[in-house]
């Protein structure tokens, strides 16, 4: 079929509708402004920049994750074999390193750079992807969405989130991809918007009343207080835009999807289901699928999941190994434990050879996949022996956006991980605040095409 192009750019949001059904479209040429029609390079450069961080609890069996030789040739070793086909469109990390990783507390720092458990406190800074959020999130409904294996925050135990806000607050991770689905996508009922409108009266009612008595009580207080004061109130107003944002977006129609797609998310499934019900694969396979939609659909533009939690779970009995995760990863040189390391590492990187797959899958208005306008890396809190360094890194996709891969890449010993975080943010075009990005020494000037 061939699409005229108007004079005006045809919506993001436009559908087609015939025989029951209703169909999103994808990123058309028909959406580009007219200046981005004259060449390929001009439609590239028209199109949204995406970027997701993802994190591997209590690391990996690094004796068969690192390569044994570099460059973009390299032999790729048992865990990463799953991957092979992609070659060109990834880079492996040897020598990557965090400060206040190793143990189990990887996962507070992973994103911010930051000790923010120390002693009986946490006090934790800005994430990566929620810097990335405030510039390139602006357009889209959800300026970030948080994924987990499990719901929540999880704070003060082990996280079930990586993104952190500008007061230093975790944000929450959905763990359900029917509930994900159903927030994407879902309809809402004219009784739901009933009462969604009611929650945002009510809720706008609410933050003026506290709004002004904070301010009333701001005039009585003494300086440290009102210092503390500031802090609720930029958290306050923090709320307040984001009732803002929602209701804006509420009037505006969510992308639909194919109704033979959507069943897949008719009903819950998540790791709360009961005993025998759970099946890993295709829990891992319904979530990459929602991370490729959303970003397909322009709902958001920046994810962090969380696929396996620190120190806890990680194991499911349709891998048919011996112990639990955490366990395995302290093998005590133990051939089986490593063996079954190597047998779970193995299956989880099945699964995101699946997701690249997906990604690659979809083809943008330029003629390029998806996964060459989105940059994504996944590493650990810790190597193997709990250690901060030896971390499973790699970068994935982004070629749309400048980037070269390597694939072996290995960087100087102990280099930090935030200097992948920071060759992303360059890539996505996010400015950097200040000289210094977390203990970045810059970016990775080998990737730059």
């Amino acid at each position: 079929m061939n699409f005229l192009i108007p004079r005006t750019p045809l919506s993001r949001r436009t559908t087609l509708r015939g025989i029951g059904a209703t169909l999103s479209l994808p990123f058309l040429e028909a959406m580009l402004p007219k200046s981005a029609l004259s060449s390929t390079d001009a439609a590239t450069a028209a199109i949204p920049r995406r970027g997701a961080w993802f994190y591997f609890g209590t690391g990996m069996n690094m004796r068969q994750f690192e390569p044994s030789d570099e460059g973009k040739d390299f032999t790729f070793p048992r865990i990463l074999k799953p991957l092979e086909k992609h070659r060109g469109d990834l880079t492996v990390f040897s020598g990557t390193y965090l400060e206040y990783g190793g143990g189990h507390q990887g996962d507070y720092t992973f994103l911010t750079g930051v000790e923010a458990k120390k002693g009986g406190s946490i006090q934790n800074a800005v994430s990566c992807d929620q810097i990335a959020a405030e510039v390139i999130g602006r357009d889209t409904r959800y300026p970030s969405l948080q994924f987990c294996i499990q719901r929540g925050t999880g704070f003060g135990s082990n996280l079930r989130t990586l993104s952190w806000n500008r007061n230093g607050v975790p944000l929450a991770s959905e763990n359900d991809p029917h509930v994900i689905f159903n927030r994407l996508f879902k309809v809402d009922s004219p009784e739901e918007r009933e009462a969604r409108e009611a929650g945002f009266r009510r809720r706008g009612s609410i933050l003026d009343v506290v709004l002004e008595d904070a301010h009333q009580l701001e005039k009585k207080v003494g300086t440290n207080d009102r210092e503390k004061l500031d802090e609720y109130l930029n958290s306050v107003r923090e709320v307040e835009k984001q009732l803002e944002r929602d209701e804006d977006w509420s009037v505006k129609p969510k992308p639909e999807v194919d109704p033979k797609f959507a069943d897949r998310y008719a009903d819950p499934y998540s790791i709360n289901l009961p005993a025998g019900q759970f099946v890993y694969e295709k829990y891992a396979k319904l979530m990459y699928d929602l991370v490729t939609l959303a970003f397909q659909t322009d709902s958001t533009r920046v994810i962090t999941y969380v696929v396996r939690q620190e120190s806890s779970g990680g194991v499911f009995p349709e891998f048919g190994v011996s112990k639990g995760y955490h366990e395995l990863s302290h093998h005590g040189n133990d051939p089986k434990n490593l063996e079954e390391l190597a047998k779970v590492d193995t299956i989880y990187q099945d699964h995101w050879a699946y997701f690249l797959d997906r990604m690659k899958s979809i083809t943008e208005a330029d003629g390029r996949p998806l996964l060459d306008h989105t940059v994504m890396a996944y590493s650990s809190g810790m190597g193997i022996g709990h250690s901060k360094n030896r971390l499973p890194t790699a970068m994935f996709g982004g070629r749309a956006m400048g980037i070269d891969h390597q694939g072996h890449l290995k960087l100087a010993d102990n280099t930090p991980l935030s200097s992948v975080w920071q060759t992303m943010l360059d890539r996505l075009e996010v400015p950097i605040e200040g000289a210094e990005f977390q203990d970045s020494p810059g970016v990775i000037k080998a990737l730059s095409a």
